[in-house]
């Protein structure tokens, strides 16, 4: 029998710490795990499950619209954003529960409050120290605000989830994707939105033609994008607030929303005393088994800042569970990771870009954008976007980019084609499945460039 209280101590109760609690305990570790806000963490509580749930209310808006050209005549609809905001918190309660469940059931000591590390193998919570052979860090990451005049008075991600009432107008100043998702879910339930970007055009970081093809359409459907665009000032006013751009014009806005990026939530986390290296923005660096330099301090997620998805950090934490308590090696891959953007139209992403692709070597690039089936009797003028990018030394799929309807349910199973190595050749004799968007990726016979 170990010295220390418990074998593993937890500090984090997200995808990635709770993953790698159950998998120790059920390969014999003595665990405990700590909270300070609720399990389930930034996905489940105040990310990707109630942000999706806001998505799909908001796309309603436009399937009633469509519904005329369907033969249904549909009354004036009418949003309540108060019953929205109810039936989503249920939801996460629920969710919440099923989490404590399932470590209570895999026998964790399930711990709420705010731990710290005090030493190597101790922590500390509410006054009361926990020895453990092990401590791992999985606190995942915060919203980025920059210290700007006004800063007080902005909102965050966080807070879209909370809010009592639904803004007339709102600035959402950022360009990645949180900002752009947020854009979209706030234009479909009748908020007046403007997107302000400090660059030249949003999504940075996604293949060019997605980013363009994006923009378009999130401006077609009422989106106000102001790229080159930056923010010194916030002001409050009687009405909302009053932002002063650079160049010296304003603008006044019932709210604004800053999704200016994520760093990780190592803030006063103890990480300094004990010795262990961070990086930039907070991060913890890690080797490939999660380890930090500190022998007994561990790490995964968003915390690392290696890839900030939930499904890594959840391959992060059982890959450290069976490699210290398994005794079966083992590394997350972090290689063609298949990704879903929320944006309207959403975007489903794996593989290079095409601009990444021409740093590796000649490619064909495969690309078509059309309107679907079901936009053309509805009469909406929106497109899709499919996109290959192949290698001509080996006819390798690169990459696979979809921008429309189910973008991020197709690039699922792009995604198991590219990871198994598949070639253009496979897609074309692939037989397609008709009528859908999704047969677009088989029928591509000719380069467009």
């Amino acid at each position: 029998m170990s010295d220390f209280d418990f074998d593993l101590f937890v500090i984090g109760g997200g995808s990635g710490g709770v993953r790698a609690a159950r998998i120790a305990s059920e390969l014999g570790a003595r665990v405990a795990i700590a909270e300070e806000y609720r399990y389930g963490g930034t996905c489940v509580i105040r990310g990707c499950v109630p942000k999706k749930l806001m998505v799909y209310a908001s796309r309603f808006a436009e399937s009633f619209h469509d519904a005329a050209g369907y033969g249904w005549s549909v009354e004036a609809p009418k949003f309540d954003w108060l019953s929205l905001r109810g039936n989503i918190h249920a939801e996460l309660d629920r969710l919440e529960g099923i989490y404590r469940r399932n470590l209570s059931n895999a026998n964790v000591n399930v711990l709420d409050g705010r731990a710290t590390i005090v030493d190597a193998n101790t922590v500390e919570m509410d006054g009361v120290r926990h020895t453990a052979g092990r401590i791992l860090v999985a606190v995942g990451g915060t919203p980025f605000v920059p210290n700007i005049p006004g800063h007080e008075h902005v909102m965050i991600s966080d807070d879209m989830f909370l809010m009592d009432t639904m803004p007339d107008s709102i600035a959402i100043v950022g360009g990645g994707y949180i900002a752009c998702e947020f854009a979209g879910i706030l234009n479909g339930l009748g908020v007046k939105v403007d997107l302000i970007y400090r660059s030249s055009q949003i999504l940075r970081g996604f293949d060019n033609e997605v980013r363009d093809h994006v923009a378009q359409e999130m401006s077609k459907k009422g989106i106000n994008i102001r790229t080159d665009c930056d923010v010194e000032q916030v002001e409050k006013t009687e009405t909302g607030v009053k932002l002063h751009f650079t160049g010296g014009t304003t603008a006044d806005y019932s709210g604004v929303m800053y999704a200016t990026g994520r760093v990780p939530n190592t803030h006063s986390l103890g990480l300094e005393a004990v010795g262990v290296e961070t990086g930039k923005n907070g991060a913890i660096l890690v080797n490939d088994q999660s380890q930090t330099n500190v022998e007994t301090i561990y790490a995964v997620g968003d915390v690392t800042d290696r890839v900030a998805l939930t499904p890594v950090a959840i391959r992060e934490g059982q890959a450290f569970a069976q490699t210290v308590y398994g005794n079966m090696p083992t590394q997350a891959d972090y290689d063609l990771i298949p990704t879903a953007v929320f944006t309207q139209p959403e975007i489903g992403t794996v593989g290079l870009s095409e601009e990444d692709a021409r740093n590796v070597g000649e490619i064909d690039v495969y690309s078509t954008s059309f309107r679907s089936m079901g936009h053309i009797i509805g009469n909406r003028d929106e497109r899709m976007l499919m996109k290959l990018i192949v290698s001509r030394a080996d006819d390798k799929v690169l990459g696979c980019h979809i921008v429309g309807e189910a973008a991020g349910e197709m690039i699922q199973m792009a995604g198991v084609a590219i990871k198994m190595g598949a070639t253009k050749a496979d897609f074309d004799r692939t037989v397609a499945v008709h009528p859908t968007a999704a047969e677009e990726l088989v029928t591509l016979k000719t380069p467009t460039r």
